[in-house]
């Protein structure tokens, strides 16, 4: 019980650092359009760094431990890829959204707005780290929990202003740009839990569902955000944008991970 209870306050913990991260955004006065790309291309390039160095990487290496071969393991977490893509291609194309730049697409309903495509990729994301460490905890592997606690507490906090500064660039005032950033950490004690609690089940699950969460995160990052951020003139400055977001999650990642 106390390897549960430790693991989900660890991820809890963790998940809040996202919070801290969105406060970076109420330091921002006015966002004019260059600014827009910029924070949007260096979300994307976060959030590929994270694909590969929080989620596919790792989930390999689970799968390898797990299955005892590094061809099916890589073969699990393709699936899980595959999946996440299918997964957000399906909401895309039946479920009435907003693309950050180009505007409404898809069935008209005004119940859901731009912002959900994005928070369902970062959730997807965020839960899966939750598990991580709760596994962590519970298979008693030294300090194995709380070092990925630190490590994926301190990649957070680039994520989290990344997440709310994207929405404040589309017209959400900054506090909602906060809570929803704040609230898509909040998914990870839930997968901190599930994971300290039910070790047995999340292990042999792990590699695929770090897949499908990278799966995800790919197509918001191809199919929503590098094409939204090349549609105006700033081409060559959203590219170099998301190359500096990738470096500084990919350092992160590499040191803290």
């Amino acid at each position: 019980m106390e390897t549960v209870i430790n693991g989900t306050i660890a991820s809890l913990l963790a998940g809040l650092c996202t919070g801290v991260g969105a406060l970076g955004v109420f330091a921002f006065r006015q966002i004019g359009e260059r600014l827009e790309d910029v924070l949007l291309s260096s979300a994307a390039g976060i959030m590929l760094a994270a694909t590969f160095f929080s989620l596919i990487a790792p989930g390999i290496a689970f799968g390898e431990i797990q299955y005892g071969s590094t061809v099916y393991a890589v073969l699990v977490v393709i699936a899980g890829i595959m999946s996440g893509g299918v997964v957000l291609w399906l909401i895309h194309r039946h479920a009435p959204h907003e693309h950050f730049i180009a505007g409404r697409e898809g069935p008209e309903d005004p119940r859901l707005s731009r912002i959900w495509l994005f928070v369902i990729a970062i959730t997807l994301h965020n839960f899966p780290e939750g598990m991580a460490v709760g596994v962590g905890f519970a298979a008693g592997d030294g300090g194995a929990g709380p070092a990925l606690a630190v490590g994926i507490g301190l990649q957070n906090i680039p994520e989290g202003l990344a997440v709310a500064a994207a929405l404040v660039a589309v017209s959400y005032s900054k506090g909602t740009a906060f809570a929803v950033s704040l609230l898509s950490g909040l998914l990870e004690p839930v997968g901190g839990f599930i994971g300290a609690s039910a070790v047995w089940l999340a292990q042999p699950v792990m590699p695929y569902i770090l897949g499908l969460a990278g799966g995800a995160m790919l197509f918001i990052i191809s199919d929503e955000i590098i094409p939204e951020t090349h549609n105006r003139n700033n081409a060559t400055l959203a590219t170099f944008s998301l190359m500096g977001g990738f470096v500084v999650m990919m350092f992160l990642d590499a040191t803290l991970g």
